[in-house]
């Protein structure tokens, strides 16, 4: 069965950084664009970065030159470092392939406050 976990959320400071990481279990992703999307309170869920198998990588305009998306398609793990954190970026956050194959993890809390 697929499992999808993501984790590495938290609470920091504005400016602050945190690195995210989702590993599928029981699938390998590597032929897939992978995407962390996130979901802020009274919000939908968007999509904020993709990764092709190529190393592709795409950003929407708000995370740009901040984030950073990545993989090891060894560890079947997606990684998003997000740095110069902005209280607008306070959501969970969720990891799946763009075309959302896997069932939908927990996701992980990021809180961005002083």
């Amino acid at each position: 069965q697929v499992q999808v976990v993501e984790s590495g959320g938290g609470l920091v400071q504005p400016g602050g950084s945190l690195r995210l990481s989702c590993t599928i279990s029981g699938s390998s992703f590597s032929p897939y664009t992978m995407g962390w999307y996130r979901q802020a309170p009274g919000k939908r869920r968007a999509l904020v970065a993709t990764l092709t198998g190529g190393r592709n990588t795409n950003y929407v305009d708000a995370v740009k030159g901040r984030f950073t998306i990545s993989r090891d398609n060894a560890k079947n793990t997606v990684y998003l470092q997000m740095n110069i954190l902005k209280v607008e970026d306070t959501a969970v956050y969720y990891c799946n392939d763009i075309t959302a194959r896997y069932v939908w993890g927990q996701g992980t809390q990021v809180t961005v406050s002083s």
